[in-house]
């Protein structure tokens, strides 16, 4: 079902883009950059947070962390994640699946600034085995998100 609501979604909202289906898992970070041959960096990780009293879905390059004292000073809370049986209910999409496309109910949507360096990223579609490419800022505007900056500082590479 939760395919079908991203499908029915980007039909509605950009019937351009394709959801991109694998024979193979791509719920984790590296599965994810590997099938679709680009950097850990470009799969765009959606997590499902508390936040006070409230579900709000983060975007973030994959290979990014959450940095507490960032996160808190943004939004005046300490985040926690949702529980597997949680994301579900809020978001309709499994574990390894979540992103902020086809949802049963109106959600905050934030994106990292991490997702600015790339042309485009790539979020998966609502199942454990899909995604789509899209420009960081359609992706912003088409789910009504804000741009935030509450990752870790990556280290440079030398």
């Amino acid at each position: 079902m939760s395919l079908q609501s991203v499908r029915t979604f980007l039909s509605q909202h950009a019937p351009d883009l394709e959801i991109l289906e694998k024979q193979t898992s791509t719920a984790t970070v590296a599965e994810a950059a590997n099938a679709h041959g680009v950097s850990p960096g470009q799969i765009a990780k959606t997590l499902s947070l508390w936040l006070k009293d409230e579900v709000i879905l983060l975007v973030l390059g994959g290979d990014a962390k959450i940095d507490n004292r960032k996160f808190k000073d943004q939004f005046k809370g300490k985040a926690r994640m949702l529980n597997a049986e949680e994301v579900v209910e809020w978001t309709s999409h499994p574990v390894g699946g979540v992103c902020p496309f086809g949802l049963p109910r109106e959600m905050k949507v934030f994106a990292d600034v991490t997702l600015k360096k790339f042309d485009v990223v790539l979020p998966a579609a609502g199942a454990t085995n899909a995604a789509l490419r899209i420009a960081p800022q359609r992706l912003i505007e088409l789910v009504r998100a804000e741009w935030v900056d509450v990752a870790q500082a990556q280290a440079l590479a030398v």
